[in-house]
């Protein structure tokens, strides 16, 4: 171009201004358009989620009503439908850092605070201390915690034909997770039992065991004539209020759940991948024969079975018994092992620990819980974990939380009979082996307490 018809220094300014204005603006058009594609995507797996409760079935358990998942195309379709979902979010998250936008800016653009939202899950199984752990989350004021959510779903939901399979129960229990992980508590109500009425509910699990849904404003006035199963612990209040407790959810700045029915870690990959959600999964796990000790006493009836066979001197204990037991330490071994090899979706997600441990040295296995999931540690905490772990001795019922927890957490092994741990070795042996548990040779070793059950330097060991 000739010099004479040179554009002055000032328009061509305003030109180049306007070229990334039109690149910033393209760019934000296209996010939108895969926020509403991804809104849209969220949308149907709502609407199909909420079909498949909806689907009648005949009361053929004894429930007042049940939600039934059946082996049919519907399934099929919302795991299609999530996996396009994931597919989208993975593809923005993706762009997002090619493009260097900052974490805290990606997160509010999610719709969540500058501030760094935690969810932790505390994964676990029946009698592994789970209740005294989770007390370490529900101790600290900014936690929202709830405790075992998913036993309401276990009592409701039935699957037709046949019996389910364990990926059914991972897909239902999953979709709960995730929803109340984002506060959405209307969500329970489909499994409540007595249903609630106009969001109110005397029945919800263990409503005292989280100290959220038992202060104000979620605490409301005591109605007489109105029977709480689960009533709150040093104070009486009316029957929940779903709408409340929901919104005290949102309020605090991290939301803690235990569970002790998730039973394969990887189902769990869809909510580590949710842009909504900051997933730290703790596993808990303890000693097999301690847990099958402790499960002999507190719920005696389901091992019958067992306490007969010791009675009478038998042989053999039914081959049914031990694949049970087998099954349940394999599911915990393989869950442990995914998490152990941290796979890219895990990575500083999952955090493995020992009851024992935390029965040894509380203080310290509390605060490495809390620098794993990235909440402020506080005074109210540790003098809780003071309190209840120096007992005189252990608190009654099946779901206490205080003990004298460095000299009881091993007191199983000398009222045990040998040969009743002698097939919890054979069943679950490679699980012990993988957390250090020792296995045993005869009665003496078992009842020997200057003999250590447990190995102390694992070679996974996080501390």
């Amino acid at each position: 171009m000739d010099k004479g018809l040179a554009l002055p220094q000032d328009c061509r300014d305003f030109l180049r201004g306007l070229r990334m204005r039109g690149k910033y603006a393209l760019f934000l058009a296209f996010v939108v358009v895969v926020f509403v594609f991804i809104e849209k995507e969220n949308k149907i797996i709502s609407r199909v989620s909420e079909k498949l409760k909806q689907i009648p079935q005949a009361d053929t358990n004894g429930t007042d009503s049940a939600l039934v998942l059946a082996e049919n195309a519907s399934l099929l379709s919302l795991s299609e439908l999530e996996s396009a979902f994931s597919g989208l979010q993975r593809r923005l998250h993706n762009l997002s850092l090619q493009l260097g936008l900052e974490p805290a800016a990606e997160s509010r653009a999610w719709g969540g605070s500058a501030r760094a939202r935690r969810h932790v899950l505390l994964m676990a199984s029946t009698r592994t201390g789970s209740s005294f752990v989770g007390e370490f989350f529900n101790q600290q004021g900014n936690v929202f915690y709830l405790f075992e959510p998913l036993w309401h779903v276990e009592r409701t939901v039935t699957f037709e034909p046949g019996a389910p399979s364990a990926a059914h129960w991972a897909l239902v229990y999953r979709d709960v997770l995730q929803r109340l992980l984002l506060c959405d508590l209307y969500s329970l109500e489909h499994f409540i039992r007595p249903g609630p009425e106009q969001h109110l509910t005397p029945a919800l699990f263990r409503r005292g065991s989280s100290r959220a849904l038992c202060e104000d404003p979620v605490c409301t006035p005591f109605v007489k004539r109105v029977f709480e199963k689960y009533h709150c612990k040093e104070r009486r209040c009316g029957p929940l209020n779903v709408t409340l407790a929901a919104q005290a959810c949102r309020r605090k700045e991290h939301v803690a759940l235990k569970a002790v029915r998730i039973r394969q870690l990887e189902s769990l990959q869809p909510l580590a991948e949710d842009p909504r959600l900051d997933l730290r999964i703790i596993q808990l796990v303890r000693d097999p024969r301690a847990v099958l000790a402790s499960r002999m006493v507190a719920f005696a009836g389901k091992y019958a079975t067992w306490k007969k066979w010791l009675a009478e001197g038998q042989d053999r204990l039914r081959e049914d018994e031990v694949q049970r037991l087998r099954g349940n330490c394999e599911s915990i071994r393989l869950s442990a092992e995914l998490g152990l090899r941290q796979p890219a979706w895990l990575r500083g997600r999952y955090l493995l620990v020992r009851y024992e441990d935390v029965a040894r040295w509380p203080l310290q296995k509390a605060r490495q819980m809390y620098r794993f999931a990235g909440i402020p540690w506080t005074p109210q905490v540790e003098d809780w974990i003071q309190t209840n772990t120096q007992a005189a001795q252990d608190g009654s019922g099946v779901y206490s939380t205080q003990k004298n927890s460095s000299e009881q957490f091993d007191k199983w092994r000398f009222s045990m009979p040998f040969k009743l741990a002698q097939v919890v070795q054979s069943a679950c042996g490679p699980a012990m082996r993988l957390f250090g548990y020792k296995l045993v040779r005869d009665a003496d070793s078992l009842t020997n307490r200057s003999i250590s059950l447990l190995e102390e330097h694992g070679t996974f060991w996080v501390t």
